[in-house]
């Protein structure tokens, strides 16, 4: 036995053959201590208490004090190490959990806005998608945000304080609308409440997808965008659910208020959270005295403009920006329709929504699971597929095709009246895993509000390509005898972009770094093993392939 080799004095066994000349008789001191690193096979390491082998088992067993041992942990597949939480978790999880369902349950004060628009101030259908789009666009300059974010720090951090700056912005926006009356009966009042609204919602969007995003990249998680959508649509749940049905007993000023509440809490939640505690790795911050901040910010759009002009990402952004802005939307006559011809309870309307949302946090989960690991070009085709073909169930609506087949209006509504708009929420999640994992360090937040601002720029000239059309066709309040004409357009030019679907890349990042894994894996299975140091001496030594032994 290979114990048997060993003096109890002595633990190492002989490495070199007999010879005439006597061996040196070893120190019992052991003045220095053994270095032992011993690099075993990366599929042993699934329990750390497993023994190396027998000869470092002899080692260990006769001089426990005497060998230090270094152990290399293996990095498990979501980027954190065996048995050791991540640094700043929790905190990531309140602010930036907390943070998400509040955007997501933006919808339950925006569905008593829309009603409030359409039976209080009697917009026209057309007015009224205008006003929704036109407020939006305190979106489209995201980037900016996103350069300042990057460029500008503010009391040493560059994430947080942006945060609590937009959750701010609201809270004073939707509490104008609760509290003044005037806000919210005029119409350029309830303008200016609505901008300053997304102003703030905007920025702090970028500010938690930046951060979100840098926070994926230092634990080396890549998907973590699909936990956002997962909080997203939670609070959509939630905010259609409890929207819908606070409509049929309180006036909309009593939800406005209700949710200003709920951002002053949010508000509270970033200020006591400094973002060092994140874990994440600080930048060093530019230096303000020595160069202008504009002089920052150009240098950060330079690096902006380099990024995006690398065709890895220029290419899959130009797809999605363009399959969402050559479809027409005819959201605000679809709504008025429902409301004002079929009689839909404002009930049905908010539990279509939570129809919806369910239905995407459900797929939101299904892709984290398993869709994720399928190629991008082929998920991305299909779901475009399934968004064209969802414009028709309207017209089942419309031409009232449901009452024959035995299906209520008020049914069909509350299964399918959102399936488009939870499809093209949902097409943009591996678009955000993409760039997530694409932005360099320290242009987090810049190319992901770039993207951010794409998606809202070309979802604006969706509406108003929308707007131009229901006034082409004739469609007005009390006639909507060519909704159906509008909706077949929908539906052709939503399979337009399949024409150029080779702007997608073929592998998702998921895929592209569990191959990066296993290349990696090998490659430390053929290095050399490692040397044993005593006292000063080296024997180095390389462990034989086993073909090379058989041979």
């Amino acid at each position: 036995m290979i114990s048997s080799l060993i003096s109890p004095n002595f633990p190492f066994p002989s490495l070199k053959s007999n010879s005439s000349r006597p061996p040196p008789k070893p120190s019992l001191s052991f003045p220095k201590p053994i270095l032992c690193f011993h690099h075993r096979n990366p599929n042993i390491f699934e329990n750390s208490s497993k023994p190396i082998g027998i000869f470092i088992k002899t080692i260990l067993e006769s001089n426990p004090d005497r060998v230090l041992f270094r152990e290399v942990k293996k990095r498990e597949g979501n980027g954190g190490k065996r048995g050791v939480s991540l640094v700043g978790s929790n905190q990531m999880l309140l602010l930036c959990g907390l943070g998400y369902w509040v955007q997501g349950f933006r919808c339950f004060p925006w569905l008593a806005l829309n009603f409030h628009m359409a039976h209080y101030l009697n917009l026209h259908p057309s007015l009224l998608q205008l006003v929704q789009n036109s407020g939006n666009l305190p979106m489209v300059a995201k980037p900016l945000y996103g350069i300042l974010s990057d460029a500008l720090y503010i009391g040493g951090a560059r994430r947080v304080p942006y945060i609590s700056i937009g959750v701010l912005l609201q809270v004073l926006s939707w509490g104008s609308l609760a509290l003044i009356p005037v806000a919210g009966e005029a119409l350029p009042a309830l303008m200016a409440c609505v901008l300053l609204s997304n102003l703030g919602a905007s920025i702090t969007e970028v500010a938690k997808d930046a951060l979100v995003a840098e926070y994926g990249q230092t634990n080396k998680i890549c998907g973590l965008q699909s936990y956002t959508f997962m909080a997203l649509a939670v609070g959509g749940v939630l905010g259609n659910f409890i929207g819908g049905y606070n409509l049929l007993s309180s006036p909309p000023r009593k939800m406005f208020l209700l949710f200003s509440i709920l951002l002053s809490l949010q508000l509270s939640v970033s200020l006591a959270t400094r973002e060092e505690s994140l874990g994440l790795v600080q930048l060093p911050e530019p230096d303000v005295h020595g160069k202008s901040i504009m002089e920052n910010v150009r240098n950060q759009i330079s690096e902006l403009v380099t990024v995006i002009s690398d065709p890895s990402v220029s290419r899959p952004l130009a797809w999605i920006v363009a399959s969402i802005a050559i479809v027409p939307l005819l959201s605000g006559s679809i709504f008025c329709y429902q409301t004002q011809c079929l009689n839909l309870d404002p009930s049905i309307i908010g539990m279509s929504r939570v129809v919806s949302q369910l239905v995407l946090l459900s797929v939101t989960v299904l892709y984290d699971r398993h869709w994720k690991r399928v190629p991008m070009k082929k998920l991305i085709g299909m779901v475009q597929i399934l968004y064209s073909f969802s414009f028709l169930l309207d017209i089942v609506l419309v031409k009232q095709i449901n009452l024959k087949l035995g299906i209520s209006n008020e049914l069909f509504a509350l299964c399918f009246s959102g399936l488009a708009e939870t499809i093209a929420q949902f097409k943009l999640l591996p678009f955000s895993v993409l760039f997530a994992s694409l932005s360099p360090k320290g242009c987090e937040g810049s190319l992901i509000s770039f993207f951010a601002s794409a998606v809202c720029l070309s979802s604006i000239v969706s509406g108003f390509l929308g707007i131009g059309l229901a006034s082409l066709i004739g469609i007005r309040s009390g006639n909507y005898s060519s909704l159906p004409v509008g909706i077949l357009i929908q539906f052709i030019a939503a399979l337009l972009p399949l024409t150029c679907i080779h702007f997608v890349p073929m592998k998702s990042p998921v895929l592209e770094r569990e191959k990066k894994r296993v290349m990696s894996r090998r490659s430390r299975k053929n290095r050399r093993v490692g040397r044993v140091m005593y006292s000063g001496s080296v024997c180095a030594y390389r462990r034989e392939r086993e073909s090379e032994i058989q041979g």
